[in-house]
């Protein structure tokens, strides 16, 4: 079987709130797959019902073709949003603790904590309290938790929440560990980047539905191509352009010359901005095309205002 966990017809509503609305998706076995939307899209409420924290008010959850039972979510590592640790507890106790709960003996269970301490760089202090670690070592240590057993299945819920740069990479060479060693990581992010660089597919949800579903790829083809171009002299390129249907807008200017930033949408490509060019016998010294980023795809799938709340 290939699907590791299906979603089908979420649904969960508070009152007369809809959280989510009629949700399906599936994710592949080995796969790493991201969920992006908006604040208040519903990717808490979905992450939740993934594991059995909430209840769907219709609809259901699979995993590898099982409903979802205490047995099998032992298969299961889960970091939820709202972060807890028992801070009294050093960071090799807690994680053993909590891999033992999900059924690893207690001799393994510390020499697992021990591993991840120190392949994270904590392994000296790994004996120390929580409560005196920051914010950033006390996220990574129940990341770290959620994996301890060695689950087929991980779902992270804003992993890289609180996370300064050089964390939030050895978090991502982490769920590529995982991934390559053929567990399935499914994970929520505000941070377009992260998905952009680790992920095989992901799903975009605005207004508790789905929006997108497909690989990093296919969203970005969704996206307009940008282009930026540096004219010589006084040449006002927008306006040449103008009358030929391309949205040119000046970007400033530096030592004579003029840079511009052209947007490009429904399926013209940097080779018609270019062919346009020479039509109109713009005194070219710069043209770059840019790669589309998954925010500009996320923009043009959701909607500007939507994005914005992506990020605040």
């Amino acid at each position: 079987m290939d699907t590791a966990l299906e979603a089908e017809g979420l649904t969960k509503r508070f009152g007369a709130c809809s959280a989510v609305e009629d949700l399906s998706f599936e994710v592949k076995r080995g796969e790493i797959y991201g969920v992006l939307g908006p604040n208040g899209a519903g990717k808490s409420s979905t992450m939740r019902m993934l594991v059995g924290v909430l209840h769907p008010s219709a609809g259901r959850v699979t995993i590898n073709g099982a409903h979802l039972t205490r047995e099998v979510l032992r298969g299961v590592g889960y970091l939820p949003e709202e972060r807890g640790l028992y801070r009294n507890m050093s960071a090799r106790s807690a994680i053993a603790y909590l891999a033992r709960l999900k059924g690893l003996p207690s001799r393994k269970a510390h020499k697992r904590a021990d591993e991840l301490l120190t392949a994270q760089g904590l392994g000296k202090v790994r004996r120390r309290k929580i409560k005196t670690y920051s914010k950033g070592m006390a996220q990574k240590v129940q990341v770290l938790a959620a994996v301890a057993h060695e689950p087929d299945i991980i779902i992270l819920d804003e992993p890289f929440a609180g996370l300064d740069p050089v964390n939030q990479r050895g978090l991502e060479d982490l769920i590529r560990a995982q991934a390559a060693a053929g567990r399935t990581v499914l994970f929520s992010t505000h941070v377009m980047e992260h998905a952009e660089r680790l992920c095989d597919r992901i799903l975009l949800i605005n207004g508790g539905r789905k929006a997108f579903e497909g690989s990093v790829s296919e969203a970005l083809a969704l996206a307009p191509s940008v282009a930026m171009l540096e004219t010589d002299g006084d040449f006002d390129l927008a306006a040449a352009l103008a009358a030929r249907g391309f949205n040119i807008v000046a970007d400033g200017q530096e030592h004579g010359s003029h840079r511009w930033h052209a947007r490009l949408e429904n399926g013209v490509g940097s080779r018609q901005l270019l062919s346009a060019c020479v039509e109109v016998a713009a005194p070219l010294s710069l043209f770059e095309p840019a790669r589309a980023s998954l925010h500009e795809a996320f923009v043009a799938l959701v909607g500007g205002d939507a994005a914005r709340k992506a990020v605040e």
